[in-house]
């Protein structure tokens, strides 16, 4: 496969990733700010805000439907949903003939449906009605893709995309909550922080998921556990770097340039981590630290794949 082929898979599956983990945190922040005891708009913000990885053009202005506005339709950042659901487009027209006719006619509606003018009047009829539109045209996508592509190599170089930007944006979001909701005794909580337990799962999808483990006695360390070490549940952090590891080496087994073992060992070296660490070890050490490693960890994993199969010299390959 062309690394310019590759190359537009993975971000085309990153930026879908990106704008449906952008439309969960707006969707989720913009409920708990109904609740208006303990904790003000723009501390809700902020917090979504750096989750989003801090773009810079978002600082609160007071208004939530005018600061709602900017994050769904202005392309003002990488983690704008218009800007995202653009990006993969484009990736994805840049690779037409790599991808099935139904693959293209999902995306190219999710954008066209975006940016028409029946997307800002349901926008100012009902925010959630209008979110939840643009997940589920997502969602639409990736069940056509699975259900229409080859899972050949370009496949797997989407769900590569998929689990990496997943991981980093969970990781993100734990390492965010963490001083506010995972260092608090169970004499400091009150319902105002269970509210955000249970925000913090939903911006995972993983409410539902988490009581049929734990039931709904929501517990910080338990849901750290559960967002970091599930093997079973999609958007844990260990299942999404399994994936992601499964991906490589998919992509190798199958004929493509067989990256040296440095990315095979960066991408094992972070799932025994998770694997082999224990809750415990963490609560007793410095959890944000542990978590701010996934994140760099990714990042690495991020440029060895672009070092191997985007940029890499002439002479690499030859000797590959």
């Amino acid at each position: 496969m062309l690394s310019r082929v590759a190359d537009s898979l993975y971000w085309m599956s990153r930026y879908l990733e990106r704008a449906e983990n952008t439309v969960r945190l707006l969707d989720v922040t913009m409920g708990l700010m109904l609740d208006t005891n303990n904790a003000n708009d723009e501390t809700r913000w902020q917090r979504m805000v750096a989750a989003l990885g801090r773009p810079t053009k978002l600082a609160w202005s007071g208004s939530l439907q005018e600061m709602s506005r900017k994050l769904i339709f202005y392309q003002v950042d990488a983690s704008s949903i218009t800007f995202c659901i653009s990006a993969a487009r484009e990736n994805a027209r840049q690779v037409r003939e790599e991808i099935s006719s139904e693959q293209w006619q999902r995306l190219n509606r999710l954008y066209h449906h975006i940016h028409s003018p029946n997307a800002e009047a349901q926008f100012r009829s009902s925010v959630s009605e209008m979110l939840a539109s643009v997940v589920d045209g997502i969602h639409l996508f990736k069940g056509t893709t699975d259900t229409t592509m080859i899972h050949g190599q370009g496949w797997q170089f989407i769900r590569l995309g998929r689990y990496l930007e997943r991981a980093y944006a969970t990781a993100t979001l734990l390492e965010v909550f963490q001083p506010e909701l995972f260092q608090q005794s169970a004499e400091e909580r009150t319902g105002h922080l269970y509210l955000e337990l249970v925000g913090l799962l939903r911006c995972c999808t993983s409410f539902e998921a988490y009581c049929q483990v734990y039931t709904a006695d929501l517990s910080p360390d338990r849901i750290l556990e559960f967002l970091l070490f599930n093997r079973d549940f999609p958007h844990a952090i260990c299942y999404c770097v399994e994936g992601a590891r499964e991906a490589i080496e998919a992509i190798q087994q199958s004929g493509g340039r067989r990256a040296p073992g440095e990315l095979s060992a960066a991408v094992g070296k972070l799932h025994s981590m998770l694997i082999f660490t224990t809750i415990g070890e963490i609560i007793a050490g410095e959890s944000a630290e542990f978590l701010h490693n996934i994140r760099a960890q990714c990042l690495h994993i991020h440029d060895l794949i672009y070092r191997y199969y985007v940029h890499y010299s002439i002479q690499s390959a030859l000797s590959a």
